[in-house]
């Protein structure tokens, strides 16, 4: 086959965003997606945060399929029987231009492949690529279905266990503890119905994270999202401590179990399951960065690692667009200089190391020690859900003082080195 100026492995975000970002410079460009159309292997049901991209993709958002902006943030703590919920509603989420919103990738990313296909990109679906080319000791292109693809630049946006990264020599050894998989269900409701249960008006859409008992134990919590006539259902939990856990637990019974909760139950009743899916996502932030060039070789999105539990929030969809946009911007000045090295292209790690991603990794290092402590998902949900059972409970005893049950409780339960560590702990992130 001629050869290409650049050849990208994967049509997610990053893979797209770096082919939109070059498709204007009358380049050739090929991206290679293995499923049927760009999104049909995107199993991601979550929320995408504009504001740190919005300027590098101006002409985008007017018009993209996204769901619902975000009004609404929730946080509930669960114990073995009750639970405890913080909610924020701003009336600042709800101006435009909106901050934040649900989203449906395999719907946004079909949209996304067919706005850089106009560009003049080829988007070629069903394209397995099992390999790289290499000459010389550098990259020079791919094996896709067992053709050799030639290019100047492989950019690798094939996913969190980048195959390419990984054949590029370029990916450290993987470790369990970095890694968390993921199980979710889109579950149908009607749009009315959901409004009316969310208390939600018109595009208003609903953010809620669950952690505590629902995992176990075990690193990992919930998620639900509400998109226009779907609710995007699931649960996180780590990979090393699932392989830990005995007796063994299976994630989709966890699912089960965690939409049979009362929290739950109610919210779903009547919607239908029109997908089920379950996929490995980054948990190690800046632990699991491979490096991020080589020669003739780009690294971007989830290949990079390129993914952060911020604890309130999750991060990464958004990574995933800057990441591709400062792939294009490195491949442009190297184009410029003709020179596709290792060198030319580390400007690409340099763009990275300047940007919020990079930055916000580095500021959020210590959260995966922090939520390696299963404290964090058994004593202090169930402390703190007994607690306000306590305060909240009448029988037919006088009622004591709220400070001395406040005391008397947190003094039982969280009185101990082990509390004082914790809290040491989380002074880091």
């Amino acid at each position: 086959m001629e050869k290409m100026d650049v050849v990208i492995v994967g049509a997610g975000l990053a893979g797209l965003a770096t082919a939109y970002c070059l498709a204007d410079e009358d380049l050739v460009i090929l991206v290679a997606e293995k499923g049927d159309f760009p999104g049909s292997k995107n199993v991601t049901g979550g929320r995408i945060y504009l504001n740190p991209v919005r300027d590098l993709f101006p002409d985008l958002w007017n018009e993209a399929p996204l769901e619902r902006h975000v009004v609404r943030e929730k946080l509930t703590m669960m114990a073995e029987t009750s639970s405890t919920t913080v909610e924020l509603r701003s009336n600042r989420f709800d101006q435009e231009p909106y901050h934040s919103y649900t989203i449906l990738r395999a719907k946004f990313d079909r949209w996304f492949g067919d706005k850089v296909a106009e560009k003049g990109a080829f988007v070629i679906p069903k394209s397995k690529v099992d390999n790289l080319v290499f000459q010389d000791g550098r990259v020079a292109g791919i094996v896709a279905d067992g053709d050799e693809i030639y290019a100047d630049v492989v950019v690798a946006a094939d996913g969190v266990l980048s195959l390419m990264a990984e054949k590029a020599g370029l990916r450290k050894e993987q470790k369990p503890k970095h890694y968390a998989v993921s199980a979710k269900e889109v579950i149908e409701l009607p749009r009315q119905t959901i409004e009316d249960r969310f208390n939600l008006e018109g595009d208003q859409g609903l953010a809620q994270l669950f952690f505590g008992t629902l995992t176990q134990g075990m690193m990992g919590g919930g998620f639900l999202y509400t998109n226009l006539e779907s609710i995007s259902l699931g649960l996180v939990v780590g990979i090393e401590a699932l392989m830990e856990k005995e007796p063994k637990l299976e994630v989709h019974q966890m699912l089960e179990d965690f939409k049979q909760r009362p929290e739950i139950r109610g919210l779903i009743e009547g919607g239908e399951v029109a997908e089920y899916s379950a996929h490995v996502i980054i948990e190690g932030g800046i632990h699991a960065m491979p490096k991020l060039f080589g020669d003739g070789i780009l690294v971007v999105g989830d290949a990079a690692g390129f993914g952060l539990n911020m604890l309130m929030t999750v991060r990464g969809m958004e990574y995933a667009l800057a990441s591709g946009a400062m792939a294009a911007q490195a491949i442009k000045r190297a184009r410029k200089q003709n020179d596709f090295s290792a060198a030319s292209l580390s400007y690409y790690e340099q763009l990275v190391k300047d940007s919020f991603i990079y930055k916000e990794l580095q500021t959020f290092s210590n959260v995966l020690s922090f939520m390696e402590n299963p404290r964090l998902f058994n004593l202090y949900p169930q402390v703190f859900c007994g607690l306000f059972e306590k305060l909240m409970w009448i029988d037919e005893q006088p009622k004591p003082k709220i400070s001395k049950t406040v005391l008397q409780e947190l003094r039982g339960n969280l009185l101990n080195m082990g509390t004082i560590r914790d809290a040491f702990s989380f002074l880091k992130i």
